[in-house]
C-alpha cells in the first residue's frame, strides 16, 4: 500500500504556494562553464546518479475524497456567492445528491480507482476535459511565460541565443530519453539529501518502495509522467474532440520565420545530437533567408475554432500536404524567430501569448520563442501539461545555455551546407484553404482587439507580509476579491490551480480562495469607519488562516471540484442525466470563475501571463518576491483593465495600511 505524502512535504508546497520559500528544492545541474568549445556531445546536464523515473513505480496515488467532504466543500464555497434563499436551494440539491445518486457514482468512481492502479482517476478525465474545448487554445488556455535575459548582454543577440537554448534543450530531452535527467525532487534539507552519498543509497532501494523510502529522509519526488508529451507532440483537430500525436522517432526541428515554415535534422538516426555548428549554421541561413510572408499563412489555422480547424485540416490532407503537415505536427519542438523588437512587458506578454498569429504553431506542445533583440519566452499547449513540468524544463535550459553555452557571440558557423540541410516546407492549397484561412486572420485580428495587458509592481513583497504573521498569497488573493467587489459591486467566483504532482499521474485542483471570511473582510474594507484597526486586523488573520487551509486540502488531493467532475461526467455517460446539483444555476456560476489566477515561482523566470478562463473574466499571474508582487493581468472583456488595477492597488494600499496598524484613510 503506497503511502501519502507525509507533513513535511505538504508543509514545503505550502511554502511554495503561499510565497512562503524556505530552502529552495536543489538540483544538480552540473553545467560547465562558459567559454568551452562543445561539439555534438551532448554535454552541460551531468548524467543523474538516479535513473530519471527511479521513483515513478511508487510514488503515492491520488486519493479521491469523501464524498462528504467534498460536498460540504463545495458548499462553504458557493456560501459567499449566493443569497440566503439561493443557499438553501443549493444546499437542499447538494444534500440530495449525497445521500441517492452522489453516493452511487462515488462508489462507481472508486472502483474504476481500484482497476486503474498505473494512472490517477482524474488524468485522462482532465485531458479530455481540455482536449473537448471547442475555443482556440491561443486565446483561452495557451500558457505564456518568459525567460530572464542572459546575464550577459552580448549571449542576447537572436542568432546566438536562438542556438543556445536550442542546444540546451537537446541535451534536456537526450538526458531524459537515456533515463540520465535528474529526477524531479523537493529536497526540504538539502545538505543532507542533494548529495552523492544519499543519491548512491537510495538508487539500490527496490523500486515497488524508494519513494516510502526517500519520504522518510524528507527527500520527495514528483511526478514526471508530463515529460514524454513534452516533445514531438501536436494537438490534433478533431470534431468534438482534439487527439494529442506524439512521435518520439521524430529527428527534426520545426523554424518558423515570417510565416515561413523550416525544418531540419538536429538528431541523428542514432539519436544523438548534430554538431553545434551545424546548428548555429541552419539558424543563420534560416535567418537570412528573405523569403516574403506567404499571403495565405497557415499558421493563422492554429487559432481558429477547433471544429472549424479540423475541416480544413482535413481538406490539407485531402489536398497532397500530408507529409509537410506531418513534419510540422510530429517536430520536436517549433522555434519561433520572430523580427519583433521588444518595446517594454506588456508588448513581450502579447508576443508570447497570441504573437502576429502568422509565426506560431500553437497546437505544438511548445513554441519557444525569440525575439529580434534576443528575448526569449515558451508559449505551450496547456492539455498535455501543467505549469510545473514546464517551469522546471525551463530552468534546466535557461542555467544550461546560460552556464554552458554551445556558441559564443563572436562565433561564426563553420562552413557547413545548411541549403541542403534546410527544407523549406510548401503546402498546397485550393479555394477552400485560402478562404479558411482568410476568415481564421479575420477572426485572429478580432480577438486581438479586445485583448488588453498589463504588467505592474506593488512595492510591499513577502517579507513584510511574513513578518506580520500573515500568508502572502491569501492577501494577495484577497486584494482581488476587494478589487473586483470595488469595480462592480459584488463577490466573484475565484479559481486558482494548485499542483499535485506529489502523486502518481497527478495534475491540478483547484483553490477557491473566495469564502465567508473574504466576502466580511471586503464589506468590511469598504466601510472601514465602522470598524476597528484591530478588528480589520483580525478578519485579515482569518482569512489567511482559511486560505492556508484550502491551500493544505488542494496540495493533497482534497479539494472538491475534480472530485466532483469526476461524478458530473460518470452521470452523463452511465445514467444518461444529471442530477440536480449540477442543473443548479449555482453550480454554473461557480464554474464561471471572473477571476483566474496562477501563482508563478521560477529564478528564471521573468514574468508569466495566461488568459482569461471566460470571456467577461481576467487572467491574472504574480510572482511573490521578498521586496515586491509582480502581477500580469490580461482580460478580453468590456472590463476597464486600468480600472482593475486601480482597484487592485488600493485594496494591497489598505491591507498594507492595516497590517502596519494604521487607520484606512481613503
Amino acid at each position: 500500500m503506497a503511502l501519502s505524502p507525509g507533513p513535511g512535504l505538504l508543509r514545503f508546497i505550502f511554502r511554495r504556494q503561499l510565497g512562503r520559500h524556505g530552502r529552495p528544492p536543489r538540483r544538480s545541474l552540473g553545467v560547465a562553464s562558459r567559454g568551452g568549445k562543445r561539439g555534438s556531445k551532448d554535454v552541460g546536464l551531468v548524467p543523474s546518479i538516479l535513473p530519471t523515473l527511479h521513483f515513478q513505480d511508487s510514488l503515492p496515488r491520488l486519493p479521491i475524497p469523501r464524498l462528504e467532504n467534498s460536498i460540504a466543500r463545495y458548499l462553504r464555497a458557493q456560501e459567499p456567492l449566493l443569497t440566503a434563499d439561493q443557499f438553501r436551494r443549493t444546499t437542499a440539491f447538494s444534500h440530495d445528491f449525497q445521500h441517492g445518486l452522489g453516493r452511487e457514482l462515488h462508489d462507481m468512481l472508486i472502483f474504476q480507482d481500484q482497476h486503474s492502479q498505473h494512472t490517477s482517476y482524474i488524468s485522462d478525465i482532465w485531458l479530455n476535459s481540455y482536449l473537448g474545448r471547442r475555443n482556440p487554445p491561443a486565446f483561452n488556455m495557451n500558457v505564456g511565460l518568459a525567460f530572464q535575459p542572459d546575464p550577459k548582454a552580448e549571449y542576447n543577440d537572436q542568432l546566438t541565443r536562438a542556438t543556445n537554448m536550442t542546444v540546451s534543450i537537446i541535451r534536456f530531452l537526450r538526458a531524459f530519453r537515456t533515463h540520465t535527467l535528474e529526477p524531479e525532487m523537493l529536497y526540504l534539507y538539502p545538505e543532507r539529501t542533494d548529495t552523492e552519498l544519499f543519491k548512491k543509497f537510495i538508487r539500490w532501494i527496490p523500486k515497488s518502495f524508494v519513494c516510502q523510502m526517500a519520504t522518510m529522509f524528507n527527500a520527495y519526488p514528483m511526478d514526471m509522467s508530463q515529460n514524454f508529451r513534452l516533445f514531438s507532440t501536436s494537438r490534433l483537430p478533431k470534431f468534438a474532440r482534439d487527439i494529442l500525436l506524439t512521435d518520439e522517432r521524430a529527428k527534426h526541428l520545426l523554424v518558423l520565420r515570417n510565416g515561413n515554415f523550416y525544418i531540419f535534422n538536429i538528431l541523428r538516426s542514432n539519436g544523438t545530437m548534430i554538431q553545434t555548428s551545424e546548428i548555429h549554421a541552419n539558424l543563420k541561413y534560416i535567418l537570412s533567408d528573405e523569403s516574403p510572408m506567404p499571403d495565405f499563412p497557415l499558421a493563422y489555422l492554429t487559432t481558429e475554432k477547433r471544429d472549424t480547424w479540423a475541416q480544413l485540416r482535413q481538406e490539407l490532407l485531402a489536398n497532397g500536404n500530408q507529409e509537410a503537415l506531418k513534419k510540422v505536427e510530429t517536430a520536436i519542438f517549433s522555434l519561433c524567430l520572430d523580427d519583433l523588437l521588444v518595446q517594454d512587458a506588456d508588448h513581450f506578454t502579447q508576443i508570447m501569448l497570441y504573437g502576429n498569429g502568422h509565426n506560431r504553431w500553437f497546437d505544438k506542445s511548445f513554441n519557444l520563442i525569440l525575439t529580434n533583440d534576443g528575448s526569449a519566452a515558451i508559449n505551450f499547449e496547456h492539455s498535455w501539461g501543467d505549469v510545473m513540468t514546464v517551469l522546471r524544463f525551463m530552468k534546466e535550459v535557461f542555467q544550461d545555455s546560460m552556464k554552458a553555452p554551445a556558441i559564443g557571440p563572436l562565433e561564426g558557423p563553420m562552413a557547413t551546407n545548411a541549403s541542403r540541410a534546410v527544407k523549406k516546407l510548401h503546402f498546397h492549397l485550393n479555394d477552400s484553404l485560402r478562404a479558411g484561412i482568410t476568415n481564421a486572420r479575420a477572426n485572429y485580428n478580432a480577438a486581438v482587439r479586445t485583448f488588453s495587458v498589463k504588467l505592474v509592481r506593488f512595492k510591499e513583497g513577502k517579507c513584510f507580509l511574513k513578518q506580520e504573521g500573515v500568508s502572502p498569497d491569501a492577501m494577495i488573493h484577497l486584494a482581488f476579491q476587494m478589487a473586483f467587489l470595488g469595480l462592480c459591486g459584488q463577490m466573484v467566483s475565484s479559481y486558482e490551480p494548485c499542483s499535485t504532482a506529489a502523486f502518481k499521474h497527478g495534475r491540478t485542483e483547484v483553490i477557491r480562495s473566495t469564502s465567508i471570511h473574504t466576502k466580511k473582510c471586503s464589506l468590511a474594507f469598504q466601510e472601514p469607519s465602522k470598524h476597528s484597526v484591530a478588528e480589520l486586523r483580525d478578519m485579515l488573520s482569518k482569512c489567511s488562516t482559511y486560505h492556508v487551509q484550502l491551500i493544505k486540502e488542494a496540495t493533497r488531493g482534497q479539494g472538491f471540484d475534480r472530485h466532483l467532475l469526476a461524478l458530473r461526467i460518470l452521470a452523463d455517460s452511465k445514467k444518461g442525466y444529471l442530477p440536480d446539483i449540477f442543473l443548479d444555476s449555482a453550480y454554473d456560476q461557480l464554474n464561471h470563475s471572473l477571476i483566474f489566477s496562477r501563482h508563478l515561482s521560477n529564478p528564471t523566470l521573468n514574468f508569466g501571463a495566461s488568459m482569461p478562463i471566460v470571456p467577461d473574466g481576467f487572467g491574472i499571474t504574480y510572482l511573490i518576491q521578498d521586496d515586491c508582487i509582480i502581477f500580469n493581468v490580461t482580460s478580453c472583456s468590456d472590463y476597464n483593465i486600468q480600472d482593475f488595477i486601480q482597484s487592485l492597488k488600493i485594496s494591497l494600499e489598505k491591507i498594507i495600511a492595516v497590517l502596519k496598524g494604521k487607520p484606512i484613510t481613503h
